[in-house]
């Protein structure tokens, strides 16, 4: 488990959930306003590096695309 940013009570208005968390694989992303204020990863491997470009972008993303693990992390970071 990773995480990534910082999200403290309050400061988010959703969390965002990518995979399932039954299956202990997942990714959760605290957002607010469409934008992610951290991260974090279970059992996924190599997404530290675009979970951290995705917050420090700032840009807000398509939250259902964020949840979808068919979309790679990449294209959310280039959509802004």
């Amino acid at each position: 488990m990773e995480y990534t940013g910082h999200a403290p009570p309050g400061s988010y208005d959703r969390v965002v959930v990518r995979g399932e968390l039954t299956s202990g694989e997942f990714i959760a992303f605290w957002t607010a306003q469409g934008r992610v204020l951290a991260g974090m990863n279970v059992n996924v491997w190599e997404v530290t590096g675009p979970i951290g470009q995705l917050i420090r972008s700032r840009r807000p993303v398509d939250l259902d695309r964020l949840a979808d693990p068919t979309v790679a992390l990449d294209s959310l970071i280039r959509q802004g």
